[in-house]
C-alpha cells in the first residue's frame, strides 16, 4: 500500500478500452496508481461503454488524453500500436510523460522506435494475463494479480520512464522480468501464440468432422473445453500478433507439426512403447508447470 501511495494523483491515459486495457484501468484506478483514468477509443460504442461502466473517468481524443495524461498506455492490437506508437512519442516532445504499451511481440515495435528523439519516454512491456473475451465488457478486476509482467530492452528506457512502469505493474500485483525483445518474441510464440494457433486448429477440425452441433456441445468434456476455450479469441488481435511475429510463430509450427507427426507414426505401427516415450517426455512440462 505505502508503495501505490506514491503514486496518488497520476493521470494515466488509455489507448484502446477492450479486455486488457479496460481491466488495467479498473485496477490502477482501484488500488490508487490513479487519480484519473483518462479512455480513448476509436470505437464509440466501447468507449461509451467503459465510460458507463466506470473503467475511466472520461473519454476524448488522442490528442487531448496524452496532452492531460502522465502515463500513457497503450492498449490496441499490435499493428495499431506500431502506428500510434511514433505519434504518441511526437506528442510527449518537452515532456517527462512515459508511453508503455501491452503488446505480445516486441521487436517490431523496437525496429519501429529505435531513432525516436523520445525513444526513452518508452518502455516495451507485456503483461502474460488474458482470457478468449475480448471488448470493454469483458473488463474485470484483479485480472493481473500474481501474473508476470515482461519489460524488453529497459536500457533504451529512462530510469524515470522505468520506475513509473514497474510502479504500475507491482500495483497490479505481477512479477516484472526483463528480457530483449527478440528473446522475448521467440518464448512468446511458444508459450501463447502457439496455444492460440493450435487451439483455432482443433476447433476448424471438429467443426468440419461433426456437423452435428448439439453432439459437439453434447460430448464436450473439461479437456476439450478448456483445449478449444482460445478458439473464441478475437481475429482483431491475433491475425496482427501471428504477421508480426511470423518467423518465429512459423518456428514453432514447425517443431509442433513435428511433433505430432511422431506421435501420427507412432499411432499408425501401433508403437505402443514409442507412445508411452512421448507422453512420458511431455510429463516433465509439469516441473516446470
Amino acid at each position: 500500500m505505502k508503495e501505490e501511495n506514491k503514486n496518488t494523483g497520476m493521470k494515466v491515459c488509455v489507448v484502446g478500452i477492450g479486455l486488457i486495457g479496460g481491466s488495467l484501468a479498473l485496477d490502477l484506478k482501484k488500488r490508487e496508481f490513479a487519480e484519473v483514468v483518462i479512455g480513448v477509443d476509436n470505437n464509440m460504442q466501447h468507449a461509451n461503454i467503459a465510460k458507463l461502466s466506470k473503467l475511466v473517468d472520461k473519454t476524448t481524443t488522442l490528442e487531448n488524453g496524452v496532452a492531460q495524461s502522465d502515463l500513457i498506455v497503450l492498449a490496441t492490437p499490435i499493428d495499431v500500436t506500431k502506428k500510434l506508437l511514433p505519434e504518441v512519442l511526437d506528442l510527449c516532445t518537452g515532456t517527462q510523460k512515459v508511453v508503455t504499451d501491452v503488446g505480445s511481440t516486441k521487436a517490431g515495435l523496437a525496429e519501429a522506435i529505435k531513432n525516436h528523439p523520445n525513444r526513452k519516454q518508452y518502455v516495451a512491456s507485456h503483461p502474460m494475463a488474458g482470457t478468449e473475451f475480448s471488448g470493454p465488457l469483458a473488463a474485470i478486476s484483479r485480472l493481473f494479480d500474481y501474473k508476470t509482467a515482461i519489460i524488453c530492452d529497459h536500457r533504451d528506457s529512462s530510469l524515470q520512464a522505468l520506475s513509473v512502469v514497474k510502479r504500475m505493474y507491482e500495483t497490479l500485483h505481477m512479477k516484472v522480468i526483463y528480457m530483449n525483445a527478440h528473446e522475448h518474441d521467440v518464448s512468446a510464440a511458444y508459450v501463447s501464440h502457439i496455444s492460440h494457433l493450435t487451439s483455432f486448429a482443433l476447433s476448424l477440425a471438429v467443426l468440419e468432422k461433426e456437423k452435428d452441433e448439439k453432439r459437439i456441445l453434447d460430448l464436450a468434456s473439461g479437456g476439450f473445453a478448456s483445449t478449444v476455450r482460445l478458439a473464441k479469441s478475437s481475429a482483431e488481435m491475433w491475425v496482427p500478433v501471428f504477421d508480426q511475429n511470423s518467423d518465429y510463430v512459423l518456428e514453432v509450427l514447425d517443431t509442433y507439426i513435428n511433433k505430432l507427426m511422431l506421435f501420427k507414426i507412432a499411432i499408425k505401427k501401433k508403437d505402443h512403447q514409442q507412445l508411452k516415450d512421448l507422453i512420458h517426455e511431455s510429463n516433465k512440462i509439469q516441473k516446470i508447470l
